[in-house]
């Protein structure tokens, strides 16, 4: 690793304050910042690294009025374990459950696993190997590569990594809101290409809050790895239905989480075996495979009709 300063922040101002000259990353658990300056991976080494494990008060799970309200902080194992978060909104303890293993639960957080950077392995290659579209080249490099985890729905500004991260489609299919410290976005509108990032953040915005509406919702979280831990989904799906109909949203297959339209359509008679094979049918009909990820394709299509009927 190469030297940089590191700053303990005392709020969420302070910390967005420090970084917002840009050449900074945050750290909350490390779980993925830490590899990414000892592969350095990225073009420029960040000057300095702001810690938001030193501010207080940001790891609540609380409920305030017709929301329940997340701190940043918040552990994945506790967001798994919380009760209010297994009872009301089931797909998301299920999908901080299934995030890498153990020991990276205890240490990573909701705005990290929110935050992480995408997995492509040639974006990921040490040293910046390959100067990739995300990093301020002009190739996508597994376009004619091995794109055998990538998406499966075209390209997003000429990228075709796959989204990595297990909580954002349950937080999409919750309607959640994502608070930072000089906007709110809609979860669906925050997960972005963005150059490194894989949201739609800019230098020095900080994650404050995530909110969630506390309305009956029944839901359902269903991943597909290689390995059953420490690993990231080849495909993962989020079901949440509720009196505003069913809201269905997959991971890994596309560059940012994918919300489903077509599917909920046909599921706006109620949940069925019928329907939620027509849903998963409407899916793969807009599947786009490269020549080494077709597979994707039908465990996708698995996945949705799973997914689906854990909820009917």
């Amino acid at each position: 690793m190469r030297p940089f300063t590191h700053f303990d922040a005392s709020s969420t101002s302070d910390a967005a304050s420090t970084a917002s000259a840009g050449g900074a990353l945050f750290i909350a658990g490390g779980t993925d910042v830490l590899g990414t300056l000892k592969d350095e991976i990225l073009p420029t080494y960040p000057r300095r690294l702001v810690n938001l494990k030193s501010i207080e008060g940001l790891d609540y799970i609380k409920e305030e009025g017709d929301v329940v309200k997340i701190g940043p902080l918040v552990t994945l194992e506790a967001l798994a374990e919380d009760e209010t978060v297994r009872s009301r909104f089931a797909c998301l303890a299920a999908a901080a459950e299934r995030v890498s293993g153990p020991t990276q639960r205890k240490m990573g957080t909701i705005g990290g696993n929110i935050c992480q950077m995408h997995r492509c392995w040639y974006f990921r290659t040490p040293e910046n190997r390959f100067p990739c579209l995300r990093k301020g080249g002009d190739t996508c490099f597994a376009f004619t590569g091995d794109s055998r985890y990538h998406s499966i729905f075209g390209a997003e500004q000429g990228c075709i990594a796959a989204s990595p991260h297990d909580t954002a489609p349950a937080l999409i299919a919750l309607d959640a809101t994502i608070q930072t410290t000089s906007a709110s976005y809609s979860a669906a509108d925050f997960f972005a290409v963005n150059g490194a990032r894989s949201n739609v953040l800019q230098d020095g915005e900080v994650v404050t809050e995530i909110q969630i509406p506390n309305r009956e919702t029944r839901s359902a979280f269903q991943k597909f790895a290689e390995r059953k831990a420490i690993d990231f989904p080849l495909v993962n799906c989020a079901a949440a239905s509720s009196s505003e109909g069913v809201r269905l949203v997959l991971g890994g297959v596309f560059p940012m989480p994918l919300r489903m339209p077509d599917a909920e359509a046909a599921l706006a008679g109620g949940i069925s075996e019928g329907s939620a094979g027509a849903a998963a049918d409407a899916v793969v009909a807009l599947a786009k495979p490269l020549s080494k990820n077709a597979y994707k394709v039908e465990i996708a299509r698995a996945l949705v009709g799973r997914t689906l009927l854990e909820i009917a």
